[in-house]
Protein backbone atom coordinates (compact mmCIF):
# COMPACT_ATOMS: atom_id res chain seq x y z
CA UNK A 1 0.00 0.00 0.00
CA UNK A 2 1.34 2.96 -0.98
CA UNK A 3 0.70 6.89 1.44
CA UNK A 4 -1.31 9.04 0.27
CA UNK A 5 0.05 12.63 -0.51
CA UNK A 6 -0.13 13.87 2.87
CA UNK A 7 1.29 10.88 4.80
CA UNK A 8 4.09 11.08 2.34
CA UNK A 9 4.68 14.54 3.17
CA UNK A 10 4.92 13.71 6.75
CA UNK A 11 6.92 10.74 6.24
CA UNK A 12 9.54 13.19 4.16
CA UNK A 13 9.67 15.39 7.61
CA UNK A 14 9.68 12.64 9.83
CA UNK A 15 12.53 11.06 8.34
CA UNK A 16 14.13 14.28 6.89
CA UNK A 17 17.57 14.57 8.32
CA UNK A 18 17.47 18.40 9.31
CA UNK A 19 15.15 17.55 11.46
CA UNK A 20 16.38 18.31 15.64
CA UNK A 21 16.68 14.73 15.70
CA UNK A 22 18.49 14.08 12.84
CA UNK A 23 21.49 12.12 12.88
CA UNK A 24 24.37 14.51 11.76
CA UNK A 25 25.57 15.20 14.88
CA UNK A 26 26.74 10.99 15.49
CA UNK A 27 28.84 8.98 14.04
CA UNK A 28 28.10 5.69 16.20
CA UNK A 29 31.55 4.99 16.71
CA UNK A 30 32.76 5.61 13.25
CA UNK A 31 35.06 8.77 14.49
CA UNK A 32 37.30 6.39 16.97
CA UNK A 33 37.61 3.51 14.06
CA UNK A 34 38.54 5.87 11.78
CA UNK A 35 41.27 7.47 14.33
CA UNK A 36 42.14 3.59 14.55
CA UNK A 37 42.32 2.57 10.49
CA UNK A 38 40.09 0.46 10.52
CA UNK A 39 37.95 2.83 8.20
CA UNK A 40 40.48 4.32 5.89
CA UNK A 41 38.62 4.74 2.44
CA UNK A 42 34.98 4.24 0.92
CA UNK A 43 35.56 0.27 0.78
CA UNK A 44 35.90 0.09 4.28
CA UNK A 45 33.43 2.52 5.14
CA UNK A 46 30.97 0.30 3.08
CA UNK A 47 31.78 -2.89 4.60
CA UNK A 48 31.78 -1.22 8.08
CA UNK A 49 28.00 -0.24 6.89
CA UNK A 50 27.06 -3.49 5.45
CA UNK A 51 27.97 -4.86 8.91
CA UNK A 52 25.99 -2.43 10.71
CA UNK A 53 23.04 -2.71 8.49
CA UNK A 54 23.14 -6.86 9.80
CA UNK A 55 23.91 -6.63 13.00
CA UNK A 56 21.89 -3.11 14.19
CA UNK A 57 19.22 -1.87 11.47
CA UNK A 58 18.22 -5.60 10.33
CA UNK A 59 18.39 -7.60 13.41
CA UNK A 60 17.20 -4.57 16.50
CA UNK A 61 16.05 -1.27 15.17
CA UNK A 62 13.33 -2.94 12.42
CA UNK A 63 11.89 -5.63 14.28
CA UNK A 64 11.61 -3.23 16.83
CA UNK A 65 10.12 -0.56 14.72
CA UNK A 66 7.53 -3.37 13.22
CA UNK A 67 6.77 -4.38 17.08
CA UNK A 68 6.09 -0.50 18.05
CA UNK A 69 4.02 0.53 15.40
CA UNK A 70 1.80 -2.77 16.08
CA UNK A 71 1.37 -1.94 19.59
CA UNK A 72 0.23 1.85 18.53
CA UNK A 73 -2.16 0.08 16.09
CA UNK A 74 -3.57 -2.10 18.90
CA UNK A 75 -3.40 0.57 21.71
CA UNK A 76 -1.16 -1.70 23.75
CA UNK A 77 0.68 0.81 25.86
CA UNK A 78 1.88 -1.77 27.96
CA UNK A 79 3.66 -3.44 24.74
CA UNK A 80 4.64 -0.45 23.20
CA UNK A 81 6.79 -0.04 26.96
CA UNK A 82 7.81 -2.97 26.50
CA UNK A 83 9.52 -3.00 22.91
CA UNK A 84 10.82 0.86 23.92
CA UNK A 85 12.38 -0.54 27.05
CA UNK A 86 14.43 -3.53 24.82
CA UNK A 87 15.50 -1.21 21.92
CA UNK A 88 17.41 1.30 24.54
CA UNK A 89 18.95 -2.23 26.52
CA UNK A 90 19.83 -3.15 23.14
CA UNK A 91 22.31 0.39 22.50
CA UNK A 92 25.60 -1.77 23.64
CA UNK A 93 27.24 1.33 25.24
CA UNK A 94 26.81 4.51 27.41
CA UNK A 95 27.51 6.77 24.67
CA UNK A 96 25.13 4.81 22.17
CA UNK A 97 22.17 4.66 25.07
CA UNK A 98 22.40 8.12 25.60
CA UNK A 99 22.28 8.87 22.02
CA UNK A 100 19.44 7.33 21.89
CA UNK A 101 17.63 9.24 25.04
CA UNK A 102 18.60 12.41 23.26
CA UNK A 103 17.27 11.82 20.22
CA UNK A 104 13.73 10.59 22.35
CA UNK A 105 13.31 13.60 24.37
CA UNK A 106 14.07 15.98 21.29
CA UNK A 107 11.11 14.19 19.83
CA UNK A 108 9.15 13.67 22.12
CA UNK A 109 9.55 17.49 23.17
CA UNK A 110 8.52 18.01 19.22
CA UNK A 111 5.40 16.21 19.69
CA UNK A 112 4.04 17.53 22.90
CA UNK A 113 3.76 21.07 20.65
CA UNK A 114 2.01 19.39 18.67
CA UNK A 115 -1.93 20.27 19.96
CA UNK A 116 -3.64 17.93 17.81
CA UNK A 117 -1.90 14.79 18.84
CA UNK A 118 -4.13 13.19 20.99
CA UNK A 119 -0.74 11.74 23.61
CA UNK A 120 -1.98 10.67 26.62
CA UNK A 121 0.86 11.10 29.35
CA UNK A 122 1.18 6.72 30.09
CA UNK A 123 2.59 7.10 25.98
CA UNK A 124 4.96 9.66 26.94
CA UNK A 125 7.41 8.13 28.78
CA UNK A 126 8.13 5.43 26.46
CA UNK A 127 8.44 8.10 23.46
CA UNK A 128 10.93 9.86 25.51
CA UNK A 129 13.21 6.63 26.13
CA UNK A 130 14.49 6.23 21.96
CA UNK A 131 13.42 8.37 19.31
CA UNK A 132 12.32 4.59 17.61
CA UNK A 133 9.18 4.78 19.76
CA UNK A 134 8.08 8.22 18.60
CA UNK A 135 9.04 7.71 14.58
CA UNK A 136 6.56 4.87 15.05
CA UNK A 137 3.98 6.25 16.97
CA UNK A 138 3.51 9.21 14.94
CA UNK A 139 3.74 6.61 12.03
CA UNK A 140 1.21 5.11 12.96
CA UNK A 141 -0.90 8.58 13.77
CA UNK A 142 -0.38 9.73 10.62
CA UNK A 143 -1.15 6.54 8.94
CA UNK A 144 2.25 5.97 7.27
CA UNK A 145 2.21 2.42 6.17
CA UNK A 146 5.00 0.55 8.36
CA UNK A 147 6.84 -0.55 4.74
CA UNK A 148 7.57 2.98 3.83
CA UNK A 149 8.19 4.27 7.67
CA UNK A 150 10.70 1.63 7.53
CA UNK A 151 11.89 2.13 4.47
CA UNK A 152 12.03 5.71 5.07
CA UNK A 153 13.77 5.29 8.71
CA UNK A 154 16.36 3.01 6.96
CA UNK A 155 17.24 5.70 4.27
CA UNK A 156 17.85 8.49 7.14
CA UNK A 157 19.67 5.81 8.74
CA UNK A 158 21.84 5.14 6.18
CA UNK A 159 21.87 8.90 4.52
CA UNK A 160 23.67 10.06 8.46
CA UNK A 161 25.97 7.33 8.19
CA UNK A 162 27.07 8.40 5.11
CA UNK A 163 27.25 11.84 5.52
CA UNK A 164 29.49 11.27 8.77
CA UNK A 165 31.68 8.90 6.62
CA UNK A 166 31.89 12.23 4.24
CA UNK A 167 33.30 14.03 7.10
CA UNK A 168 35.39 11.77 8.74
CA UNK A 169 37.15 9.70 6.37
CA UNK A 170 36.96 11.59 3.93
CA UNK A 171 35.43 11.08 0.92
CA UNK A 172 34.02 13.64 -1.69
CA UNK A 173 30.15 14.58 -2.16
CA UNK A 174 30.47 12.10 -5.63
CA UNK A 175 31.91 9.17 -3.97
CA UNK A 176 28.80 9.57 -1.29
CA UNK A 177 26.42 9.76 -3.71
CA UNK A 178 28.03 6.60 -4.97
CA UNK A 179 27.82 4.95 -1.69
CA UNK A 180 24.02 5.90 -1.45
CA UNK A 181 23.40 4.40 -4.51
CA UNK A 182 25.31 0.95 -4.12
CA UNK A 183 23.99 0.82 -0.23
CA UNK A 184 20.40 1.27 -0.64
CA UNK A 185 19.24 -1.72 -2.58
CA UNK A 186 20.45 -3.75 0.35
CA UNK A 187 17.67 -2.39 2.71
CA UNK A 188 14.16 -3.65 0.79
CA UNK A 189 15.86 -7.37 1.43
CA UNK A 190 17.12 -6.65 4.99
CA UNK A 191 13.86 -5.38 5.65
CA UNK A 192 11.71 -8.48 4.38
CA UNK A 193 14.59 -10.05 6.92
CA UNK A 194 13.39 -7.97 9.91
CA UNK A 195 9.96 -9.03 9.18
CA UNK A 196 10.76 -12.38 9.60
CA UNK A 197 11.98 -12.30 12.73
CA UNK A 198 10.81 -14.14 16.20
CA UNK A 199 10.55 -12.23 18.91
CA UNK A 200 13.17 -14.47 20.42
CA UNK A 201 15.37 -13.60 17.87
CA UNK A 202 15.78 -9.65 18.02
CA UNK A 203 19.35 -8.45 18.81
CA UNK A 204 22.45 -8.01 17.12
CA UNK A 205 25.90 -7.04 18.38
CA UNK A 206 28.76 -5.11 16.10
CA UNK A 207 31.22 -6.02 18.01
CA UNK A 208 33.85 -3.57 16.73
CA UNK A 209 30.89 -0.45 16.64
CA UNK A 210 30.86 -1.23 20.37
CA UNK A 211 34.60 -0.98 21.41
CA UNK A 212 34.48 1.76 18.60
CA UNK A 213 31.78 4.01 20.59
CA UNK A 214 32.86 2.90 23.96
CA UNK A 215 36.57 4.64 22.97
CA UNK A 216 35.14 7.60 21.45
CA UNK A 217 33.60 8.51 24.81
CA UNK A 218 37.10 9.31 26.01
CA UNK A 219 38.90 10.09 22.56
CA UNK A 220 40.94 13.21 23.01
CA UNK A 221 39.91 15.51 20.11
CA UNK A 222 36.13 14.70 18.11
CA UNK A 223 33.80 15.83 15.70
CA UNK A 224 30.64 14.09 16.84
CA UNK A 225 29.18 13.70 20.48
CA UNK A 226 28.90 10.35 19.54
Amino acid sequence: MMPDNLALLRLMQLTSANLPVGGFTYSQGLEWAVEAGWVADDLAFSRWQRLSLANTLTAVDWPLLIRLYKACEQQDSTAFAHWAELLLASRETGELRSEERQRGKALARLITEWDDLPLSGHWLTSLSSCQLAGIAWLGWHWRIPLPALAMGYGYNWLEGSVMAGLKLVPFGQQKAQQLLLTLSPLLPAAYRQALDLSDEAIGGSFVLQAIASACHETQYSRLFRS
